[in-house]
């Protein structure tokens, strides 16, 4: 009866920590892809997780590529002041 009534008080600290471990990766991948990183909370739901991780895969992602290793960057024009 102890140990139930211990692991009832210990249970909702693992659940925390776990989602903390789930939301944390998923709202720096939104956050990249150029979505409101608020879109890693609907992971938790059991069929909008797998309706948004295809979103995620198949959508164009609003950011610029790095350059490759052996490219060089293009350099930005000068900007000249103005007068």
């Amino acid at each position: 009866m102890h140990a139930a009534m211990a692991m009832l008080a210990i249970m909702p600290i693992i659940f925390l920590i776990v989602m903390a471990i789930l939301v944390i990766p998923y709202w720096f991948i939104w956050k990249k892809a150029g979505f409101s990183p608020w879109l890693s909370l609907l992971m938790f739901i059991p069929l909008v997780n797998l309706i948004m991780l295809y979103v995620l895969a198949f959508s164009e992602w609003k950011v610029v590529p790095a350059p490759q290793a052996g490219y060089q960057q293009v350099p930005y024009p000068p900007q000249y002041p103005r007068v």
